[in-house]
């Protein structure tokens, strides 16, 4: 059992658990034989946030939240038809964004870019903002360095990809609950939804899983092939953490690769994604025109933003159209400028690049969107209006 602080880092959910089987097994019952309409316990954050007719939203980042950016933020969706905010609670190192309480098993790997997270949810409520805490899952540069053995090795060392980045074990279950605990604790914030980024193992990894010395944990004794084991851990992971955070009543939302709902799955990183999709509320599909190479008979995408959404969006509509459980289709847009892609090969986005990509989403039924800018730059003068139906 992992321990940061001094304390066990599943002690509060694990000490929850056992505390509700105790007490039904005292009047000789279990959680099965509990009748549907007999309350179960739901926990209230004190804050009081609704869902707006069509989550329309921003991304933030830990710093930009907790700080003097975060005015300016909130200037642009009370001036426009913006009205959600996507922020850090576990960011892309694998640190959290604020400062828990000491006994949180969490204290030891936060930061306080977030000074006065009570502040900030009394800022959001005031505004009328739907909050929305990004937990990044299996690229955790903090964990794989604490726990190599959740990790991959190389040559005995954890091994990281050509940008510095570490990655933790899906196939792991304690790194499960590592990030389900660090959900709960984002819920108890006043967090209304958990967006889980991250949810895959690491780019290529079709290509590396015969070097890399990793576990496979139960997944060893699974007789199906490599490509449909990294499937189904990362389809159980999404179902696990729904269902574990129920009693927080948050919805769960999970960022995927666009491209995955043109494949049947995409088979180095283990997404799948309609089975992903009937695990979740809401299905954020990061479809930025400038992620694309050729698709959709489309040479340059980041040069035809509309035409590019409209296609994927299509694609997606079909797909989800064959679900039991359909979620919400929420994607990521994109508003920031790619000129990493070379002379002739992008377009300086602005105004109309925003618009479009939100008009082709209307088009095809899809009305809720968020919008990606690392530095959290966002365009001025864009109309976020809804198409009228």
């Amino acid at each position: 059992m992992l321990m940061l602080g001094g304390t066990s880092l599943f002690s509060q959910s694990a000490r929850a658990a056992e505390e509700d089987t105790l007490a039904l097994s005292k009047i000789g019952m279990t959680d099965k034989e509990l009748p549907d309409q007999m309350p179960r316990f739901a926990y209230d954050s004190g804050y009081q946030f609704s869902y707006p007719d069509a989550v329309r939203g921003i991304y933030a980042t830990g710093p930009a939240a907790g700080g003097e950016k975060m005015d300016s933020m909130l200037k642009l969706l009370d001036e426009t038809e913006l009205n959600s905010m996507v922020i850090d609670v576990k960011d892309d190192y694998g640190n959290l964004t604020y400062k828990p309480d000491k006994t949180s098993p969490f204290y030891g790997i936060s930061h306080s870019y977030i000074k006065d997270p009570d502040a900030m949810m009394k800022k959001l409520e005031k505004h009328k903002v739907y909050p929305i805490a990004r937990i990044v899952v299996f690229k955790d540069n903090v964990l794989a360095e604490k726990k190599p053995e959740w990790s991959y090795k190389e040559n005995g060392k954890v091994w990281e990809n050509g940008g510095g980045a570490k990655f933790v074990n899906p196939f792991v279950k304690e790194v499960w609950d590592y990030n389900v605990d660090a959900a709960i604790e984002a819920a108890k914030m006043g967090f209304k939804e958990i967006q889980f980024d991250y949810v895959r193992f690491p780019e290529g990894f079709e290509t590396m899983d015969k070097r890399l010395t990793f576990s496979e944990g139960d997944y060893q004794k699974d007789s199906r092939d490599n490509t449909q084991k990294r499937v189904q851990a990362v389809t159980d992971f999404t179902e696990y953490a729904r269902e574990k955070l129920k009693p927080y009543g948050v919805k769960v939302s999970v960022d995927i690769f666009g491209y995955s709902a043109t494949l049947p799955e995409a088979p180095g990183i283990g997404q799948n994604f309609s089975k992903i999709s009937e695990n979740v509320d809401v299905i954020s599909s990061m479809i930025y025109p400038s992620h694309w190479g050729p698709y959709f008979g489309i040479e340059k995408p980041d040069k035809e933003p509309y035409k590019l959404i409209k296609e994927y969006a299509k694609v997606e509509n079909k797909k989800l159209d064959e679900l039991q459980s359909r979620p919400v289709s929420r994607p990521w847009l994109q508003d920031f400028t790619a000129s990493y892609l070379g002379s002739g090969n992008y377009l300086r986005y602005g105004k109309n690049e925003v618009e479009a990509q939100i008009k082709a989403l209307n088009e095809e039924g899809i009305d809720e969107f968020l919008l990606w800018n690392a530095s959290n730059n966002y365009t001025k003068g864009v109309d976020y209006t809804p198409l009228k139906k």
